[in-house]
């Protein structure tokens, strides 16, 4: 499998945004992952449509959008807009999933689901097929810098699995907590898309943070 870093914005300086993301792109990533809250699904509130665009014109690079918010089809049409490649959405907050994903692809998007660490496999079987992405947190979802929940590596491998018996094409990513000390674990357990906030923003040198993250995953037999 492909290895994809996708560094997250929430840990950015704001101030510099376009140069944030533009050192991600040098330093190699994949994605860009863009956390959208609404103070409601989850207890933090952070941005919308307009540091989307704002992220659009600073990269090339795929726009990964997390909706962790209520009723996300409310917002389909102004993310594509705004430039989003892909959109995921909380299997907690969407009650008509199939419907919800088929929307987004509808606006020539990619289209995923997301499940919070107490959230059952089950939840996302029937749509299997219809996802781009599955995205499994290894987190709480709120808030960047939270330790990594150690029961998300045996999730991982059941998503994994899951979406081999289902024939699924699915990137499976993992968002939370990811570091030096744990993305090894859930790149063994199948995992493709790491999402990392505070380790790539947080590190002395960013672009060869994106680097080694990278080659921990490739370096793993």
């Amino acid at each position: 499998m492909k290895v994809r870093i996708a560094p997250s914005i929430l840990s950015a300086d704001f101030g510099r945004l376009a140069e944030e993301i533009k050192m991600c792109e040098e330093g190699g990533a994949d994605v860009i992952h863009l956390d959208v809250m609404d103070g409601r699904f989850v207890p933090n509130i952070t941005f919308g449509e307009k540091v989307i665009a704002t992220a659009r014109k600073a990269t090339p690079l795929p726009l990964d959008v997390h909706m962790m918010i209520w009723e996300p089809e409310n917002y389909f049409e102004s993310f594509a807009g705004a430039g989003a490649t892909g959109m995921t959405i909380h299997v907690e907050a969407a009650p008509h999933l199939q419907r919800q994903l088929a929307r987004i692809r509808e606006l020539g998007c990619l289209a995923g689901a997301a499940v919070n660490p107490g959230t059952s496999l089950g939840a996302i079987r029937e749509v299997a097929a219809d996802l781009d992405l599955l995205l499994i947190m290894t987190v709480n979802p709120g808030f960047g810098g939270q330790d990594f929940i150690p029961a998300s590596v045996e999730k991982v491998g059941r998503a994994r699995r899951l979406l081999d018996e289902t024939r699924a094409r699915a990137a499976l990513e993992v968002d939370g907590g990811i570091a030096r000390d744990t993305i090894e674990k859930v790149w063994r357990a199948g995992a493709d898309t790491f999402v990392a906030g505070n380790a790539v923003f947080g590190a002395s040198d960013p672009k060869a943070e994106i680097a080694e993250l990278r080659r921990i995953c490739l370096e793993t037999v």
